[in-house]
């Protein structure tokens, strides 16, 4: 492990509000604001990372309450460690608070950018840097009414978006007429239909048939069924011939070898906010080896936790679709410096770490 210089020394963390520009509506719950954790570590030569925990509890099941606590409990252990030794840390609060990914996340992804820092590397270095490059991005329209759905696409639009990520899975009929109504206002466009468990099998069917009738360009569906339904997701991939991506049927390595076997997904859609970010390398790695695709998403993330799921596609390649827009529905940016947007393309950083600041407010909980 590395020397004494990058001995985990303080952990802070405090609570960050983040207004959403329109409320993000999908099947399973709406949220206006995104009720986040921003985390700063630093090490014993002063070297300083910062890291987000975004938990979402119509999806994880956590809240920012029992993010702070898992924080409180999980800083106290990590003290005095080598943030060299970050894959063992990462499992260690994988043991420790499984069931506390958005918490463990932020703590990994501190304790990952300081160390980061320390070896005056970039966070994509660390995954090795194989695919160094600009990537387009989707933008996510939330279910809205027809008017409301129109004018978000057209704006997007305006902005060089091409990639429509279309939250569904509440009315199916009014679904098709939504992803009817942008594909006839804006030409050029292509979908995923994200259901987040909302649609049955069968809803899920007549969705996909309504907007081949349209004419419409679906290049994935992700997660259109309960997560545990990994019969219907084989059975969708079968009889649409679309690829299906798996989101919250994967929350842990187990869970993706489990859609593996059962033929249950083409893409396995990684969220470090789902599992850690170690577990999440092991998972990207296990998917690309069983010759499934992945593609990468997040929470409602500012630009802290969404740069470290960026350094995993710069940094181990092989992600074919990009899900990296929340930061683009926020109504302010709190952070500053790392990757930045130009329209639907994310620009990598040459810093070291995510190369990101962000001020601490004024309610710190710190542990030293």
């Amino acid at each position: 492990m590395g020397d004494m210089s990058d001995t985990i020394r303080k952990i802070e963390f405090w609570p960050v509000d983040v207004p959403m520009t329109d409320p993000f509506v999908v099947a399973t719950g709406t949220r206006t604001v995104a009720e986040n954790v921003f985390l700063r570590v630093t090490l014993a030569d002063g070297a300083q990372g910062y890291g987000e925990a975004a938990p979402f509890p119509e999806v994880g099941g956590e809240t920012r309450e029992s993010c702070l606590t898992a924080l409180r409990q999980l800083s106290n252990t990590l003290l005095g460690r080598s943030a060299a030794d970050y894959k063992n840390i990462g499992h260690v609060l994988s043991e420790q608070a499984s069931a506390h990914p958005a918490a463990r996340c932020g703590l990994e992804t501190a304790v990952i950018d300081a160390y980061c820092h320390a070896s005056n590397i970039p966070m994509w270095q660390l995954w090795d840097g194989v695919d160094v490059r600009a990537r387009e991005t989707d933008i996510t329209i939330p279910i809205a009414n027809l008017d409301k759905t129109v004018a978000l696409a057209r704006e997007w639009y305006g902005k060089g978006f091409r990639l429509f990520k279309m939250k569904v899975g509440k009315d199916v009929e009014g679904d098709i007429t939504r992803l009817e109504a942008v594909h006839r206002a804006l030409p050029g466009v292509s979908f995923i239909g994200d259901g987040n468990q909302g649609f049955s099998r069968k809803d899920c069917l007549t969705f996909v048939r309504g907007v081949k009738r349209f004419g419409g360009t679906m290049v994935l569906l992700e997660q259109p069924v309960v997560r545990d339904d990994l019969d219907s997701m084989a059975a969708i991939r079968r009889e649409t011939g679309i690829p299906v991506a798996a989101d919250e049927s994967v929350r842990s390595l187990a869970d993706a070898q489990e859609v593996v076997a059962r033929g249950a997904a083409d893409y396995i859609n990684i969220k470090i906010m789902k599992t850690g970010v170690i577990e999440a390398v092991e998972i990207a790695n296990f998917t690309k080896a069983s010759g499934l695709k992945l593609m990468i998403g997040g929470m409602l993330e500012t630009r802290i936790a969404m740069g470290c799921s960026f350094s995993l596609v710069l940094g181990l390649g092989g992600f074919d679709v990009l899900d990296l827009d929340t930061p683009l529905l926020l109504a302010s940016d709190p952070v500053s410096g790392g990757y930045r947007y130009e329209g639907a393309h994310l620009q990598p950083w040459s810093g070291s770490g995510l190369d990101m600041r962000t001020a601490p407010s004024s309610n710190v909980i710190t542990i030293e």
